[in-house]
């Protein structure tokens, strides 16, 4: 498979999807169909409670949809182990969690799982470091050492680590100023190219969104109302939305 054939190829892809809650009394996303093609960079916007962090956690299987078709390289869900899923889509939380480790054992830990080597650890960690320009003196201390912000890059780190074909970030830059949510931008774009990653964030500025994406899914209450190329998404629908709900700061879904 050549390189075009590559940018072409399916990877993840939902068939009329429906999500309950446990309980059956709340329908979070209804009748989801879309494709999510390799190296595609995309926005998932809405008001609170759209569906936008349920979304992110379908496509990591940590939700399962009570209808509808889940693929995973064209191969039903059903079909694939859930731990080769989830070596592949990488998902990082908004709420960032180093499991009471230090730094380097986090960002570590889940390249220990895979059994890799340790020269291919140690480049691993090195090229993430590097990428996110996290000092080396952050690999020894516990989260409680670090800002809100500092464990967000680290968490993010610990996702790129993974080298996955899918990067789901959900509001990876809350807990960033400004100059620095547009360096991660900046940073990650250039990850998705020079890695052929593909990547899905969830993000409640529409500037950053703007300019990052090549593609933006709208939703709104737990359907999609716009699934377009950046060129052709009609923002005016979008920021009323937003504006009518109040919610240009949302955080969580369900």
């Amino acid at each position: 498979m050549n390189a075009n054939d590559e940018k072409d190829t399916i990877i993840l892809e939902l068939k009329n999807i429906n999500l309950m809650t446990n309980f059956g009394t709340t329908q979070l996303l209804n009748n989801i169909s879309l494709q999510i093609n390799h190296q595609e960079r995309i926005g998932i916007v809405g008001a609170s409670g759209a569906g936008k962090s349920t979304l992110l956690k379908l496509f990591n299987y940590l939700h399962s949809p009570n209808q509808g078709e889940f693929f995973f390289r064209q191969k039903l869900i059903n079909n694939v182990n859930p731990l080769q899923l989830r070596q592949e889509v990488v998902l990082v939380l908004q709420e960032p969690k180093l499991l009471s480790m230090t730094v380097r054992s986090s960002l570590v830990y889940p390249l220990e799982l895979q059994m890799l080597s340790e020269p291919e650890i140690k480049e691993r960690l090195s090229w993430c470091l590097d990428i996110l320009s996290i000092p080396q003196a952050w690999l020894s201390r516990q989260e409680n050492e670090l800002s809100v912000g500092q464990r967000q890059l680290v968490s993010i780190a610990r996702g790129l680590i993974m080298r996955p074909k899918v990067l789901l970030l959900d509001e990876p830059t809350s807990a960033l100023d400004s100059g620095k949510s547009h360096w991660l931008r900046e940073t990650l774009i250039n990850v998705s190219v020079h890695e052929s990653m593909t990547m899905v964030i969830v993000n409640h500025d529409l500037e950053w969104i703007k300019n990052f994406a090549d593609r933006i899914i709208y939703l709104n209450q737990g359907k999609i109302q716009q699934d377009l190329t950046i060129d052709k998404i009609n923002w005016k629908i979008i920021e009323d939305n937003l504006l009518a709900n109040n919610t240009y700061h949302d955080f969580d879904d369900f």
